[in-house]
């Protein structure tokens, strides 16, 4: 597992009452992981700060799975070392 995955599923484990077998890549947040709007914003707050990049919220609304913020989140911390 990589750094982004293993970071935003420890994120999960920290927030959600889920077990680590619950968080797979097409796990929704709201649905099958059953994030309230508020663990959504402490979500998205915590891999703001773990990742040190800001997210607006068009690009949060986008954030609909596990898969979603992984990919985002990879995209954006392979943008700051300047990677292709």
């Amino acid at each position: 597992m990589g750094d982004v995955e293993a970071k935003v599923k420890e994120v999960l484990l920290e927030i959600l009452d889920i077990t680590p077998k619950d968080i797979v890549p097409t796990a929704r947040f709201a649905d099958d992981l059953k994030a309230t709007s508020i663990d959504l914003v402490e979500i998205i707050a915590a891999l703001q700060n773990a990742f040190n990049v800001d997210i607006d919220e068009a690009q949060v609304a986008r954030l609909r799975t596990v898969q979603d913020a992984v990919d985002f989140f990879k995209a954006a911390t392979a943008a700051k070392r300047g990677a292709p």
